[in-house]
């Protein structure tokens, strides 16, 4: 460890993307890569077209992008009003900020609330865990508590008994996802009534990434709760995860905030393009959601069949499955095992909190991984 670096940073473990079929010998070239709760479409080649258009005659690459994303934010804010059924007038420009993907938001919200020893995180495990990553390499505690190992709800007596404890720093924010990953479940409604009765002391971060799937949203409530957030993202269901545009949905005044936090020029004009390409042409973008959840219901039933397999429920663009238990001390290894064959058989998916996280893909690339599911459990099985 070099010494000039904090001595808690040789502890964490970074954030590990998808490996390259460049570097991983392990992993074939051609992959159905269903690991990352990516949109398996691309965008429509005549949306390719108009951004390179757009970047050979209108961005100026010798100049900085749109510091204040305005007329993005205005685009957002129409778009999240008419997706959560709400008057035209509820969101403008000055309920969002836009970010460098979710994970720059989440890090201007930490930065805001929590820095310099003011305050800890709560999240609920398993769930997103880069809450806790971002978290913990700004120096910020996290509280974490555990969720009904069969319906994945948040263990709500011990959320509230972590708030009540009196240890310092105090609990600033509390964290869930709406639908949750990696197990895809959405919030309760003794979930959403504990949520509601937090003290205006405590920011609410509510992760609405997979909104577009699960239909489900919480817009429509933050006006009664100023100390409540919404995030969203375009690297979903809008096709744009190689762009790396967040943003969040908020009271102004915490809007403000992160304005002061967040690094200038933040995102590149090419996303800022990109993103009110999307916006633009929602209608379009979005009409790869129904054969999504279609394939997705395919894919839970077949599964369902499986005696070995233990498929939850999903409301987002991915499912959660996991190994039933045969009191085995191997299960962790025999979960590896089938992660691993899957792999070498050309299906990445993300081995996480004791099952595998596999998201929704093309028909073809569904079918695919089915028939390498199947094979890969006669093969543990023989």
């Amino acid at each position: 460890m070099l010494p000039f670096i904090r001595s808690d940073l040789a502890q964490f473990t970074a954030y590990k993307p998808h490996p390259s079929s460049d570097t991983d010998a392990a992993v074939p070239a051609q992959l159905d890569r269903l690991d990352t709760n990516e949109s398996p479409y691309d965008l429509p080649p005549e949306l390719k077209e108009k951004l390179a258009w757009t970047y050979q005659q209108v961005i100026e690459t010798n100049r900085y992008p749109d510091g204040g994303h305005e007329t993005l934010k205005q685009a957002i804010a129409q778009y999240v009003n008419q997706s959560a059924s709400v008057a035209s007038s509820l969101f403008t420009a000055a309920n969002i900020s836009v970010g460098n993907g979710s994970d720059e938001l989440i890090r201007s919200l930490l930065i805001a609330t929590c820095l310099g020893g003011e305050g800890s995180i709560l999240v609920a495990n398993p769930t997103f865990s880069m809450y806790g990553i971002l978290a913990k390499t700004l120096g910020i505690p996290v509280v974490t508590v555990d969720r009904n190992a069969e319906n994945f709800e948040i263990d709500l007596k011990a959320a509230q008994s972590a708030l009540e404890q009196t240890d310092n720093p105090p609990i600033r924010v509390v964290f869930v996802v709406h639908p949750n990953s990696p197990t895809g479940n959405c919030l309760t409604a003794a979930e959403l009534t504990w949520l509601r009765s937090l003290s205006e002391q405590i920011l609410v971060v509510i992760d609405e990434a997979y909104f577009e799937f699960s239909q489900n949203t919480l817009v429509g409530e933050l006006a009664q709760y100023p100390n409540w957030v919404v995030l969203r993202t375009f690297s979903k269901a809008f096709r744009l995860a190689a762009l790396r545009v967040g943003y969040c949905i908020a009271h102004p005044q915490a809007i403000a905030i992160l304005e002061k936090v967040r690094l200038p020029y933040n995102l590149p004009s090419f996303s800022i393009a990109a993103a009110l390409t999307a916006m633009q042409n929602s209608q379009l973008l979005l009409e790869s959601i129904p054969p999504t959840l279609n394939e997705r219901a395919k894919l839970i039933e077949a599964l369902s069949e499986y005696p070995a397999l233990q498929v939850t429920q999903s409301t987002a663009n991915f499912i959660f499955l996991r190994l039933k238990p045969n009191g085995s001390d191997t299960q962790n290894a025999t979960l590896s095992n089938f992660h691993q064959k899957l792999r070498s058989s050309g299906t990445l998916v993300r081995q996480i909190s004791g099952g595998l996280r596999i998201t929704i893909g093309t028909a073809e690339e569904n079918t695919r991984t089915l028939n390498r599911i199947q094979a890969a459990l006669a093969n543990l099985e023989s």
